[in-house]
């Protein structure tokens, strides 16, 4: 755990209580900042209450006092319904707040969603998250980060309580973009290494025989390194990030690249098998689970 940063003067409004926004939340309220949340789902704010955290009713109450807001949902097409509008965010927060989103999402959207903050006066920061619930709930997330330097100068507090590897990578959409390039690369390597390791133990070595010897070499990655050992080979399959946002994850790869105007080959054969996962493996089923799927069969 990063080393404790007493804030209790500053309230930081957290919207989205699910596994990573929760974890967030508790990560920043352990690190003595004021924290308040907000969610749809009553079972998850019921959940944050039995864990300690604020829950505010409505929108106006949840940002009454807070300098800065943490946003954790499933997609950009939620952030961007959650900011616009009347009584959207972009409108009830005050100038000069800060929105730190850590939504995986689509960069065209965020940038959207940044335009309309920007007409308020509220400042943002993408910053989507690797590390799953585990890595919100210990403050050892990796955030990719886009967005101007002075608001990352008002946000470093928050930014060290959550992340214990913070890359700036650009401006604001850079750190979406840094996010589908990490997921896709996870995505192809899982799809590599499940191949590889059949066509092992096809030829009579197994996994447990191997992983070892490529875990020394020049074929390695994260995935044999912890993927492989932590979730798969023991059959746990409990990471905590699913199929169904994977899958969205690598279809925002396909929809850059294509709006990139670049033919990928291997990319979009990656993009095809996940796609095509979805008819064997349910949106809620462990990601790593895709080394189970028979892509010749579809």
């Amino acid at each position: 755990m990063n080393e404790e940063i007493m804030n209790t003067s500053q309230l930081i409004s957290v919207i989205g209580l699910g596994k990573m926004g929760l974890g967030m939340a508790k990560t920043l309220k352990r690190a003595g900042f004021a924290v308040r949340g907000m969610d749809l789902s009553a079972q998850a704010c019921q959940t944050a209450r039995a864990e300690g955290i604020d829950v505010a009713e409505d929108l106006p109450a949840l940002l009454s006092g807070a300098s800065m807001i943490v946003l954790s949902l499933p997609n950009s097409q939620n952030v961007l319904s959650l900011v616009e509008g009347t009584h959207g965010l972009a409108k009830l927060a005050g100038e000069d707040t800060l929105v730190l989103d850590t939504t995986t999402g689509d960069p065209v959207l965020t940038r959207q969603v940044a335009d309309i903050l920007s007409k308020e006066g509220v400042r943002y920061i993408d910053a989507p998250v690797s590390g799953g619930p585990r890595g919100a709930e210990s403050g050892q997330l990796t955030m990719f980060i886009g967005a101007d330097h002075s608001d990352i100068e008002k946000a470093q507090p928050v930014l060290e309580a959550l992340g214990a590897k913070r890359f700036h990578v650009g401006g604001v959409t850079a750190g979406q973009i840094a996010k589908l390039v990490n997921n896709l690369l996870v995505a192809s390597h899982l799809l590599t290494a499940s191949e590889a390791f059949k066509m092992a133990e096809s030829a009579g070595v197994s996994i447990e025989q191997l992983i070892d010897a490529v875990n020394a070499g020049s074929g390695r990655s994260g995935v044999t390194l912890y993927n492989y050992p932590s979730r798969i080979m023991n059959g746990a399959f409990d990471s905590g990030f699913t199929m169904g946002l994977m899958r969205k994850d690598v279809n925002l790869a396909m929809d850059l690249m294509e709006q990139s105007g670049l033919k990928l080959p291997v990319s979009s054969k990656v993009g095809a098998i996940w796609k095509a996962s979805a008819a064997a493996l349910a949106d809620g089923d462990d990601f790593n689970r895709i080394v189970t799927f028979d892509s010749t069969e579809n």
